[in-house]
């Protein structure tokens, strides 16, 4: 693999709704104002859980990439902690684009939406309002709630629920979040608990293990919300470009069923793997999705010659560490 461009990565953060959200600016050098990507993760993740990995990847290729943590989640700020709430997120989203849209050096017109799992749902449900963006990227994506949320057994289903119920009463009477694992191994109480992906997810996380381990939970109240959230239902909306990238034996986001959605975007472009579906964030699998996003991003929003000057954001905002050369 060519290593193409080397690029700068800058900490920094903006507001969505008065809470700052943490975020890593990837600059490539030597393109002129270039699009910018905007990515973000799926349920209950965080940005170091391979983020960089794709972000560093479009640097590479001459894209600018906006990567940030959800309030509540990773860096970002956000009280009570690990509460993952659907309208917070969707309202970050529109706050990261925003952001994007306001830097100097980046060609603003050209912003660029990539969400995985539940992240791509939210993406879907971006695109499908926001028809100033250029391209959307989606990957393993939530469709559909009522799939996802009832696709495990039922006896957990029905022990989730409960979870939920008692943290959403205890929510009104001003307690503390009463807390479930996001993912598991089989057997657990978790929100996820398919066959070999508490291990992938694992792997993901390298040498934030132990970051991983104490932030994998969530206020259960998710579980009552998760059911009524289908952002496929509004994918017939969708002007942008869109890659979506399927997992073959996805069972947390059910394959023949969100083949189904997301075959009516009207400028879709689906392409499926023999993986499942944390797959896409490793090798072997990793390596040949990555390539087919950049692909598409080079056929869609491929990258312009028109110049800039650098930005006043390339200086580190105060409290702010200081860019990192990479690639």
């Amino acid at each position: 693999m060519s290593t193409g461009h080397t690029f700068v990565r800058h900490d920094t953060a903006f507001l969505s709704e008065g809470t700052a959200c943490a975020a890593w600016l990837y600059r490539p050098d030597g393109v002129d104002n270039p699009p910018i990507v905007v990515l973000a993760h799926g349920f209950a993740a965080f940005r170091d859980l391979r983020l960089d990995a794709y972000a560093a990847r479009f640097a590479q290729a001459g894209y600018a990439a906006l990567v940030f943590d959800y309030r509540h989640w990773g860096a970002s700020e956000g009280e009570p902690r690990r509460l993952l709430d659907i309208g917070h997120q969707h309202a970050d989203w529109r706050a990261a684009v925003a952001y994007a849209r306001r830097l100097e050096g980046i060609d603003t017109t050209r912003v660029v939406g990539w969400g995985s799992s539940f992240g791509g749902g939210h993406v879907l449900d971006l695109a499908a309002h926001d028809d100033e963006l250029a391209a959307a990227i989606v990957q393993v994506p939530h469709v559909t709630g009522p799939a996802s949320a009832f696709a495990q057994h039922p006896k957990l289903v029905a022990r989730l629920l409960v979870a939920a119920v008692r943290d959403q009463a205890g929510s009104w009477l001003g307690a503390k979040p009463y807390r479930v694992q996001s993912i598991g191994r089989p057997g657990r109480v978790a929100m996820m608990t398919s066959p070999g992906a508490f291990e992938l997810v694992e792997k993901m996380a390298g040498d934030k293990h132990e970051q991983l381990l104490a932030e994998n939970d969530v206020a259960a109240r998710i579980a009552l919300r998760v059911p009524f959230y289908s952002p496929g239902r509004h994918v017939a909306d969708i002007t942008a470009p869109t890659l979506v990238q399927l997992a073959k034996h996805d069972d947390v986001t059910p394959y023949a069923k969100a083949k189904k959605i997301v075959a009516r975007i009207p400028k879709g472009e689906v392409l499926s793997y023999d993986c499942t579906h944390f797959e896409p964030y490793l090798d072997p699998h990793f390596e040949q999705i990555v390539s087919d996003q950049i692909r598409f991003l080079q056929r869609h929003v491929p990258i312009s010659s028109r110049g800039h000057s650098r930005s006043p954001d390339d200086t580190p905002e105060a409290g702010v560490a200081a860019p990192t050369r990479s690639g």
